[in-house]
């Protein structure tokens, strides 16, 4: 109890409030408060009558007498419930819970009593207490420190088997999963199955600064690694790394580590694997003892705490699962293409020289400039040194090479006239190889960008009165020497008296000789 009569004597005799406190063993909030309701009273040393410590008491705090019969007991059920929501605190409750008192005339407890109502109860009936950690908000990753093997059934040789680990802050439901490397494409994977074992994602993941999950380490803005930012970014969940050497960030894993060391890792020591699955699947079996072996100083387990309050907090999984995505850097080169693992992909020739980000998946190969996706790609497979070019992403002139087909030309031709493509066509057919053709063609497009389509209409007609079978030097010769601007005066004749000439090419008729 408090020394009321020493503080009270101590103060009449000019002793300072530090002084009256060390003496008597109290803090000098507590004899200030006493100082303050004696003289409030109008209480002083010596006293009137004999008063003892309990009659000073009843007089100036007569509060803490009063039975606590008349003070409102909190709803422990209703603080537990609010606690799960985002940013609700024990000492808001114990404000609204006052204030709530005063309005209907009753008499609250204090904060610290408050406090230990909730604790009582959470510890008696609930498994987890929502003082430090909400449910469904933190996620606590790690990789752990022991390993298990494989054994290679055809040398017998020890191949390491790396653990990961993830928790749970608020209920401790942990996942485990084993991988043969350490490796980005690792890290990310676990995290997809871990997500997909929980039914659910956390508001926020906590990892160690490993180099697969965290580029650049910093107390306030750390770098981190594409992939697992972009994952992050898919399942809408954040990324707040643990300090550097501060295991406190992350107290869940670190203690689940122990435990899986102990309860999974070394139950399994004396068990031989010859598969990642087999030897995943006695994990599993291992997980599930675990998450449902009684807590010791409390009620439930690890599986009913986060059925009954946690999971319904979890943020939901998206659509579709994450498709794992590795990120490098390339030089758009003169010809427009990038090398990705000695496969080539055209991008937009404007970006020529330019350096640009590349995303592969494994059917996809995407290409960013400045966060801007400026090409994409299925990705190709098999022999390396393949091309993949979309005409689009060409020069002007480049894609009109590409275009210059039998199909392009003949088109063109149509559109120039009918004399026109019966030459076109006549000098395609005249070719054993197309390619051939198609560079005559071309010889045939420029002379109408020289002398007009016009002239190149009548020039073809012109060739066609002579012979059945014209070619690009005749009509070139036509245009050279204007004879597309004479009349076609003698064609019908012309063409009648070769359907008359002999079969034999080489025969001189009679009209040769002025016959008849």
């Amino acid at each position: 109890m408090v020394k009321y009569r020493e503080i009270l004597r101590l103060h009449a005799q000019g002793v300072t409030q530090r002084g009256i406190a060390s003496s008597c063993s109290h803090s000098r909030n507590t004899v200030r408060e006493v100082v303050k309701r004696a003289e409030g009273k109008n209480i002083r040393w010596p006293f009137e009558e004999d008063l003892t410590d309990a009659d000073l008491q009843n007089i100036l705090f007569p509060e803490k007498h009063t039975s606590s019969d008349f003070r409102k007991k909190p709803d422990c059920d209703y603080i537990h419930k609010e606690l799960a929501k985002s940013g609700v605190t024990l000492s808001l409750l114990w404000d609204e819970y006052t204030l709530n008192c005063r309005a209907n005339d009753d008499i609250p407890y204090s904060y610290r009593q408050f406090c230990r109502f909730y604790h009582d109860y959470a510890r008696k009936t609930k498994a987890t207490m929502r003082i430090k950690r909400k449910p469904g908000e933190q996620l606590e990753v790690d990789w752990a420190g022991q390993t298990m093997h494989l054994t290679d059934n055809l040398t017998g040789e020890l191949i390491p088997v790396y653990i990961f680990v993830s928790t749970l802050s608020c209920s401790q439901y942990a996942y485990v999963e084993g991988f043969l490397s350490m490796d980005s494409e690792s890290w990310i994977t676990a995290h997809i199955h871990a997500f997909q074992f929980y039914g659910g994602v956390t508001r926020i993941i906590v990892p160690d600064n490993l180099k697969t999950g965290v580029i650049k380490a910093s107390r306030s803005e750390p770098v981190i690694n594409p992939s697992y930012q972009e994952m992050a970014e898919h399942y809408q969940t954040t990324i707040i790394p643990a300090r550097v050497r501060k295991p406190k960030d992350k107290p869940s894993a670190e203690g689940t580590v122990g435990h899986i060391s102990t309860w999974i890792i070394a139950s399994l020591r004396n068990e031989k694997f010859f598969t990642l699955k087999e030897m995943n699947e006695a994990i599993q079996e291992k997980l599930e003892e675990f998450n449902t072996k009684a807590f010791q100083k409390k009620e439930g387990n690890r599986q009913k705490a986060y059925l009954e309050e946690e999971k319904f907090a979890m943020m939901p999984l998206p659509a579709s699962m994450y498709e794992i995505a590795t990120w490098q850097k390339a030089t758009v080169q003169y010809d427009y293409h990038i090398n990705v693992n000695q496969m080539y992909y055209s991008v937009p020739y404007d970006y020529i020289k330019y350096r640009v980000d590349v995303r592969v998946t494994r059917n996809v190969i995407e290409v960013f400039y400045k966060s801007l996706r400026i090409a994409s790609h299925k990705k190709l497979t098999g022999k390396s040194g393949q091309y993949s070019t979309i005409p689009d992403h060409m020069p002007k002139d480049h894609k009109q090479y590409i275009d210059f087909n039998q199909e392009h030309v003949l088109k063109w031709a149509r559109t120039v006239g009918d004399h026109t493509f019966t030459t076109v066509q006549s000098i395609l057919s005249s070719y054993q190889s197309e390619k051939q053709g198609l560079k005559s063609c071309l010889g045939l497009i420029r002379l109408g960008d020289k002398h007009s389509i016009e002239r190149l209409e009548l020039a073809c007609s012109k060739a066609l009165s002579y012979t059945t079978r014209p070619t690009l030097k005749s009509i070139q010769t036509i245009l050279k020497t204007g004879q597309d601007k004479e009349p076609n005066r003698g064609s019908s004749k012309l063409l009648t008296k070769q359907k008359d000439e002999s079969s034999y090419g080489f025969t001189r008729g009679a009209d040769y000789y002025g016959g008849r």
